[in-house]
């Protein structure tokens, strides 16, 4: 009895496989039927763990793959060739070397750019940026959220679009009635100005036909802003002019990136017409920014007392032309 016992137990933990049926009144035995796979939807809780177990614990897995998966938020440069840990964020930074005779920090859109001097041992640029942890992630942070702040912004060129004019919002309609006058625009004020707050009381009537594309509509509307900007800062420059007892000779329009102006000894101005977009009080802030390096070409103190007594104000109005985003094109 125990014998069999012991023998029905081993059975059940046999793996051999059972041995085929034999053939009966000798016939051969039939094969039985495979049987048909189940179809599994695609999101099947049986297909998730294999990835996961592929992407996680497989033979092949690279080193680095589960890091990447855990890693904190991160800033990282398009040309990064170095990377650390900073308050437990990954910043990985472009470094060069230079000709400088210090270690230079520079954070921007693309993110943090180290330079040293070539004699600077690596363990101290090291060193110098853990220092700088604090500043270095305060830019790249508030970089980032300007950024947003600007895609948030980006125009939606179509009819009943708006964007900021001289500060105010602008709605853009397209009216195919008129040319106004072969200028292409012309910017209406609505009589119930004042009576909505917050509600855009400006319109912009653009000659186009209804069907015009958003190409059509973006040029049109940028030509009739820059035609905006040229005659707004003419008028700003011979304003101030006299103030700081400097003269300019010509005025140009730029579409830089991140540069707001400049000017060069000769009289010469450069102005960002998407300058526009402010307050006219921002506007005057940078013409006479511009205009005091006719006096003084640098930013040493004796440039920045000459903007103050012009703007004394100009350091709140740096910051909001720094803070303030303007519509992505």
């Amino acid at each position: 009895m125990m014998q069999r016992l012991l023998q029905f137990t081993l059975d059940l933990f046999d793996s051999a496989p059972a041995p085929a049926p034999k053939a009966v009144g000798g016939q051969k035995p039939k094969k039985p039927k495979p049987k048909r796979p189940v179809a599994q939807a695609p999101n099947a809780q049986p297909a998730i763990e294999k990835i996961a177990e592929a992407e996680f614990v497989g033979p092949q897995l690279p080193a680095q793959t589960l890091q990447q998966a855990m890693a904190p938020a991160t800033f990282r440069h398009p040309r990064a060739t170095r990377e650390t840990v900073l308050d437990g964020i990954l910043v990985a930074y472009e470094f060069r070397r230079s000709k400088r005779k210090t270690i230079g920090f520079s954070a921007g859109a693309d993110g943090l750019s180290v330079s040293a001097p070539k004699w600077v041992p690596l363990y101290e640029i090291d060193k110098a940026v853990l220092e700088k942890a604090g500043w270095i992630l305060a830019k790249l942070q508030e970089t980032r959220a300007r950024h947003e702040r600007m895609e948030s912004a980006r125009i939606d060129w179509k009819d009943g679009t708006t964007l900021p004019f001289l500060g105010d919002q602008v709605i853009v309609v397209i009216d195919p009635r008129h040319a106004f006058g072969g200028v292409g625009a012309e910017l209406k004020t609505s009589a119930a100005t004042g009576t909505l707050p917050g509600v855009a009381q400006h319109t912009l009537h653009v000659g186009l036909p209804q069907n015009a594309s958003a190409d059509q509509i973006r040029d049109a509307v940028q030509a009739w802003l820059m035609r905006q900007a040229k005659r707004v800062f003419i008028e700003r420059l011979n304003h101030f002019a006299p103030q700081l007892g400097v003269q300019w000779h010509k005025l140009s329009l730029s579409s830089a990136g991140t540069r707001w102006g400049s000017a060069s000894a000769d009289g010469s101005i450069r102005l960002n017409w998407r300058l526009i977009h402010f307050r006219q009080s921002v506007i005057d802030y940078v013409v006479v920014h511009e205009l005091s390096h006719l006096r003084v070409m640098d930013h040493s103190p004796r440039f920045w007392d000459t903007v103050r007594t012009v703007v004394p104000d100009y350091a709140e109005l740096r910051g909001q032309l720094k803070d303030e985003a303007i519509p992505r094109w």
